[in-house]
């Protein structure tokens, strides 16, 4: 048992540092592996073919499956036919990356029609499809006209679906608010702005920048300053997840800012929050998660709002006695290089003193070949331990303040780890009255370790040992146990407490008899020491002690059963063998033919009598209807008696019952249809 424990100690430690904290970087070659796995294949739809040829465009794959062919086939012919304008969308956001060979008269064709939908629409939906569709319009046929001639009229129109609270509806018929229709407005409103053929009044721009500081003041937030937008269930609508209204409003908000005159002023701290949300839910296993995630990533790294540049550490666990060196990487989401920038530590602090920082205002060396700001040596009041580094990041250009989010100062959780030093260590055999020392054995435990000792319930076993850190400082980890195995498998398992400048345990057997279940014998003393940031965790067998306990009285407690092996349950199970009772004994074979003899009378002298009565036909009806239902009456009886043979052979009862309650069903019907019949003919020739 012991052994499992500093196995599962050792795990927990390791797991411990690998899983107490993410530092989620920007994109990386596993999205773009990921990607070539959820988009490899066909496509069901234009929106999935989008998806796919999108991603693949922002990530720069060059592998990506040629679709161009049968993709552009499709693209044509939803630009050709009368599809809804949710395919046309699609369509065009396709042909914008594939430039497919579209007639110009059929983009002519598409904007009168879509100006059309713009005008009679009734729900934002219909509106941001139609009007995006003449965005991508103007963009790849420049000689089509696709400006709005009411442009005033139908940004009215969207304005007043919004909400106070900078949410959006759906309809006007609509009383419900949605964050993610907040997102489709803010992309439509932009789309009216760039389709306008006059310019939209500036009172109405600065309205919608209002909505968008509403918007973002519900914004959710994390500890760590991760910032999203949830969703909740609206008017009956599919209920949409964090990343997708996350999405939809950044979506919404860049291409906003993108065409109109002047700045969004949003917090820079909020924008490298959605940036920090988006990175850090990993690498989406559901392709449309995946797109709108990368396609989010791809709107924050150009806009003309605020540029988030991430802090990322490739590590976060340091050894002293390997002397790493803390490396940090500072990059826009999509790994492309940061301006001119400086890293410097403000400050470091134990996680267990927040109030006291270990150092302050240190500046890191940028390594302009790797791209990367190292520090090259911790400084010596850094020792092994948990602490929180400070960082900031400093652009050397005042100017980029205003285009590059940097979040400020970032707390960052960083391990410092070591190989701690064990020594002084002894193990004391005491005497209880006196406390003389009966036997006394200092303790290598950096080396191999067996000692042999002897004890009856008078005495006391005192163990004690120090730890220190490479600085020398006394330390004191997570989990210090010393455990006393007996012969029988029987253990148990003490903490060592820790006294200051060591650590020490005092068992007292007199006091430990009931606990021992009055066993003596040998018992196998093992000692764990484990920690997070201690390299050279150990479980460590120091030897032996033969215990001398009284007799077990009468009325002492009974040893309790050995622990089964939690994993026995999965092994081989025992063979179990069958006994069947003894068949009884039957009868001889000709008593049994006799007796099925005897079963067969009765059905023989049924066809005698029938013989020696005189069978005929002369009541069988003659016209074709009644005829058909005789004879079904009687494939029905047949059928029946079949059905008892069939039970007697192979059915069981509940089959047999169905089956025969259907026919009875069936008997029924065609019975009762021949009897009228000869019943009626009975009655004509009675009275003829």
């Amino acid at each position: 048992m012991a052994r499992y424990l500093g196995g599962l100690l050792a795990l927990l430690f390791s797991a411990s540092i690998c899983g107490a904290v993410t530092i989620p970087g920007p994109i990386s070659d596993a999205h773009r592996s990921v990607a070539s796995e959820l988009f490899g294949g066909s496509f069901s739809s234009l929106e999935e073919a989008y998806e796919a040829i999108r991603v693949f465009e922002i990530l720069g794959i060059g592998n990506k499956p040629d679709v161009s062919a049968t993709t552009c086939k499709q693209v044509v012919e939803n630009l050709g036919s009368s599809s809804p304008v949710k395919d046309l969308f699609y369509a065009l956001k396709v042909n914008g990356i594939l430039k497919c060979k579209v007639n110009a008269d059929v983009f002519k064709d598409i904007a009168v029609r879509v100006k059309a939908t713009v005008n009679d629409a009734s729900t934002l939906v219909d509106m941001y499809h139609s009007i995006a569709s003449l965005v991508l319009i103007k963009d790849q046929a420049s000689d089509v006209d696709v400006l709005l001639a009411d442009a005033d009229g139908i940004f009215h129109s969207i304005k007043a679906l919004s909400q106070s609270d900078g949410r959006w509806r759906y309809s006007s018929d609509n009383p419900e608010s949605s964050t993610f229709a907040a997102g489709l407005a803010l992309e439509a409103l932009a789309g009216v702005i760039s389709l306008a053929s006059s310019e939209i009044d500036q009172s109405r721009v600065n309205t919608v920048k209002n909505d968008i500081l509403k918007l973002f003041d519900s914004i959710e937030k994390y500890d760590d300053g991760t910032f999203y937008f949830d969703e909740k269930f609206v008017g009956g609508r599919e209920h949409q997840a964090s990343l997708s209204t996350t999405s939809s409003v950044v979506r919404g908000v860049t291409t906003f800012a993108s065409v109109i005159s002047g700045k969004v002023n949003l917090p820079g701290n909020k924008v490298l929050g959605l940036a920090k949300f988006f990175l850090g839910i990993g690498i989406p296993g559901d392709a449309k998660d995946f797109f709108n995630q990368v396609e989010s990533l791809a709107l924050l790294e150009n806009n003309r709002v605020s540029i988030p540049l991430v802090l990322s550490l490739p590590e976060t666990v340091y050894s002293l006695s390997k002397k790493d060196q803390l490396k940090v990487r500072v990059n826009t989401v999509l790994g492309s290089a940061a301006p001119p920038l400086t890293v410097k530590i403000v400050r470091a602090f134990r996680s267990d003193a927040k109030d006291s920082a270990i150092f302050e205002s240190k500046e890191l060396q940028y390594d302009e070949s790797n791209g990367i700001h190292v520090l090259e040596v911790f400084p010596d009041n850094v020792d092994v331990g948990t602490y929180v580094f400070v960082f900031e990041i400093v652009l050397h250009d005042s100017a980029g303040e205003n285009v590059f989010a940097t979040g400020g100062q970032i707390h960052v959780p960083i391990y410092v780890t070591g190989i701690i030093k064990v020594s002084n260590a002894e193990i004391v055999v005491l005497d209880s009255d006196l406390g003389s020392v009966e036997t006394q054995k200092k303790l290598d435990l950096a080396g191999n370790v067996v000692v042999e000792l002897s004890a009856n319930h008078l005495q006391k076993l005192r163990f004690s040992f120090q730890l220190t850190t490479p600085h020398g400082h006394p330390f004191k980890p997570h989990q210090a146990f010393l455990n006393l195995k007996h012969e029988t498998n029987h253990e148990h398992v003490f903490v060592v407490g820790n006294t200051g400048k060591k650590f020490e345990i005092i068992l007292d057997f007199l006091g430990l008899v009931e606990k021992f279940y009055y066993l003596s014998g040998r018992y196998d003393i093992e000692l764990t020491v484990g920690d997070a940031v201690m390299e050279n965790s150990f479980l460590r067998p120091l030897g032996h002690v033969d215990l001398e306990l009284p007799e077990t009285p009468e009325k002492a407690v009974r040893l309790p059963p050995l622990p089964l092996d939690p994993y026995s349950r999965y092994g081989p199970k025992a063979e179990i063998a069958h006994i069947f009772r003894a068949p009884e004994k039957r009868p001889p074979q000709n008593l049994s033919l006799t007796f099925l003899s005897l079963t067969l009378l009765p059905f023989i002298g049924f066809l005698v009598g029938l013989l020696r009565l005189g069978v005929n036909f002369k009541n069988f009806p003659s016209s074709a209807a009644p005829a058909t239902y005789a004879i079904l009456f009687h494939l029905g009886i047949a059928a029946v008696l079949l059905l008892y043979v069939l039970f007697w052979l192979k059915l069981d009862l509940f089959t047999t019952l169905k089956t025969v309650g259907l026919l009875g069903v069936f008997l029924m019907f065609v019975g009762h249809r021949i009897l009228s019949h000869l019943a009626s003919t009975s009655s004509k020739l009675k009275s003829a």
